[in-house]
C-alpha cells in the first residue's frame, strides 16, 4: 500500500537503526532515507498519539478511512487550478523547485497498517505546510518547519533536526533564524489548528488566504537582513 516492503525490529534493533540513522543523517543532512527512519524508529508514542487525535476528529477519521496520499496521480489536478487556490499555491511551490511529490521514501518500520499511514501522511503534507506557512526550502527554512512540526506531532527527530540545522547554520543564519524565524515558529505551530487532522486535498479549490484563515495559520516573516 505505501511502497516498499516494512521490517519489524526488535526493541535493540530499533535502538541500532535509530542510532545510525542519526549519526548519518548528522553527516549528511540530504539523506532524507535515513531522516525517515530516524523517524519512524524513534516515534512511534508520537505517532500513536497522532492517530488517536485523527480518530476523534471527523476530518483526521474521514483521512484515515480514505487514505489519501500525496502522490502524482492523486494531486496532479492541483496543477490546472486558479492561481488564487491553495491547490495551486502548492503546485506553484512544487514546480519552482522542480520536486515531485512521488520522491518520499516509503514507510519501513512501523508495526501495523494504521502507523504506518499516519507515518507516511505526515512525511507526505511536509509540502503543504510550506506551502501554507510560506516558508522556502533552505536550511533555515526547513528548521523553522521542524520547530512546528515538533509543536504538532512531538517527534524526537523534529528536534534532533532542530539541533543538527542550528549547529550547521553560519553566523548570519543563526542570527537570522533566532531573531526571526525560531519566535515565529514558536508561536505559528502553537497557534494553529491540529495540522496532521486537516484533510488538505478537499481545500485544494478555496483560496489561499481563506485556508491560512481557517486553519488559524500565521505565514513566515521574510526579513530582508
Amino acid at each position: 500500500m505505501l511502497g516498499g516492503s516494512r521490517v519489524q525490529l526488535k526493541g535493540w534493533q530499533r535502538a541500532a537503526v535509530a542510532l545510525g540513522s542519526a549519526v548519518g543523517a548528522l553527516l549528511d543532512p540530504r539523506r532524507a532515507d535515513l531522516i525517515a527512519a530516524l523517524g519512524e524508529t524513534t516515534g512511534k508514542p508520537a505517532f500513536e498519539r497522532v492517530l488517536q487525535r485523527m480518530k476523534n476528529s471527523p476530518e483526521g477519521r474521514a483521512i484515515l478511512s480514505e487514505r489519501p496520499r500525496v502522490i502524482s496521480s492523486q494531486v496532479g489536478h492541483a496543477w490546472e487550478l486558479p492561481d488564487n487556490t491553495f491547490g495551486a499555491a502548492y503546485a506553484k511551490f512544487m514546480g519552482s523547485r522542480n520536486f515531485s511529490p512521488d520522491d518520499r521514501p516509503p514507510v519501513r518500520f512501523m508495526e501495523t497498517d494504521e502507523l504506518a499511514y499516519v507515518a507516511m501522511r505526515a512525511r507526505e503534507v511536509h509540502d503543504f505546510w510550506h506551502t501554507l506557512f510560506g516558508l522556502p526550502t533552505n536550511m533555515v527554512g526547513e528548521t523553522a518547519l521542524k520547530v512546528i512540526e515538533f509543536e504538532q506531532m512531538m517527534l524526537p527527530m523534529c528536534m534532533m533536526s532542530v539541533v543538527g540545522g542550528t549547529a550547521r547554520f553560519s553566523e548570519r543564519q543563526r542570527r537570522l533564524f533566532y531573531q526571526h524565524y525560531f519566535p515565529w515558529a514558536l508561536r505559528a505551530g502553537l497557534r494553529c489548528t491540529d495540522l496532521m487532522c486537516v484533510y488538505y486535498e478537499r481545500h485544494f479549490g478555496e483560496d489561499l488566504e481563506d485556508v491560512r484563515r481557517r486553519f488559524g495559520i500565521i505565514p513566515a516573516p521574510h526579513p530582508t537582513s
